[in-house]
């Protein structure tokens, strides 16, 4: 049964990685396509911003919900504890 929760999550951590890495590239591109709407300015810089804000936004809002979803269940897979200190309490 271990191992197949280790192989489970190997895969799982391959879809995490990769997915956050698209994540970033987006949030990358969303932070130089507000930029180009700074330069440009007036009515095209409104429609490039709406366009970021209401397209793009949304869908990595989903998406990295289910990554962090996908991360926990990683971490359950493996037993990792996150943010629990090692040293015991007196």
């Amino acid at each position: 049964m271990k191992t197949v929760a280790k192989k489970i999550a190997d895969v799982i951590q391959a879809i995490y990685g990769y997915g956050i890495l698209v994540c970033l590239f987006a949030g990358g591109l969303s932070f130089f396509g507000y930029l180009a709407a700074l330069i440009i300015g007036g009515e095209t810089a409104a429609v490039i911003c709406t366009f970021i804000y209401k397209t793009l936004f949304p869908y990595l809002v989903y998406l990295l919900s289910g990554l962090v979803l996908l991360g926990l269940v990683k971490m359950y897979l493996c037993g990792e504890k996150a943010l629990v200190s090692g040293k015991k309490r007196p």
